[in-house]
């Protein structure tokens, strides 16, 4: 079994969030100073999507360090004339996983100390604290092996890994996604789409981030039906 902290609600913030802890939208609480992602294409720094205070089963390390998720995104009106398709891959430039402290990230940065964040669908700012639940996912399957359960069996596997969380274990129907230069460890599984935040990544995104088994680095992609 693979522990996994799963996204019961999210609770708009009533005041900026200053806290390491796990949040979306608002600004990035830096730990060891500001490192905010430029886009490779727009040449513009990217959209705080969240941060992840991360467990040591998450990351391999002890406590007291952060996951932040970047993407390349348009603002409010404009997100759609704007969207860039190579969001949806790991390695081109779009988006980001910066990890602080002891992170490793290869692209360029900006010392910004706030920049774009989430909003809502009118194009108001967006920042919600999240409600977590511990409890552990089934083991990783293969794609094959998956396919080959009897239908009951399918779909209950696939229930229990179909949900916003923050570990546990992906469910990547087409594995050929999978990012390369591994291995890596899940980090969040998001349905972008009926969030209490705006978020355009495609028709019917699912987002996944990864980091490392080292905890040094990170990645971010996205699949989209």
């Amino acid at each position: 079994m693979a522990a996994v902290w799963r996204i019961a609600n999210y609770h708009q913030a009533k005041a900026p969030v200053t806290e390491p802890v796990t949040k979306f939208g608002g600004q990035p609480v830096w730990l060891t100073g500001p490192q905010w992602p430029v886009s490779q294409g727009w040449d513009t720094p990217m959209r705080f999507v969240c941060q992840i205070a991360l467990e040591p089963e998450l990351a391999g390390a002890g406590p007291g360090r952060l996951a932040y998720v970047f993407v390349t995104h348009g603002d409010h009106s404009s997100d759609v004339e704007h969207f860039d398709p190579d969001v949806i891959f790991p390695d081109s430039g779009e988006n980001a996983v910066i990890i602080q402290p002891g992170g490793v990230f290869d692209g360029a940065t900006s010392p910004l100390t706030s920049g774009p964040t989430l909003y809502h669908g009118d194009g108001s700012p967006a920042e919600y604290t999240v409600e977590l639940i511990r409890s552990e996912d089934p083991e990783h399957l293969p794609y094959d092996a998956y396919m080959a359960l009897p239908p009951d069996e399918r779909d209950r596997y696939f229930q229990a890994l179909d949900q916003d969380k923050i570990g546990g274990t992906a469910l990547m129907l087409n594995e050929h996604d999978w990012p390369k230069s591994g291995p890596w460890r899940p980090l969040l599984r998001l349905d972008a789409n009926w969030k209490p935040f705006y978020l355009n990544l495609g028709a019917a995104p699912v987002a996944f981030a990864f980091i490392s088994t080292d905890g040094r680095h990170g990645c971010f992609l996205v699949q989209d039906s």
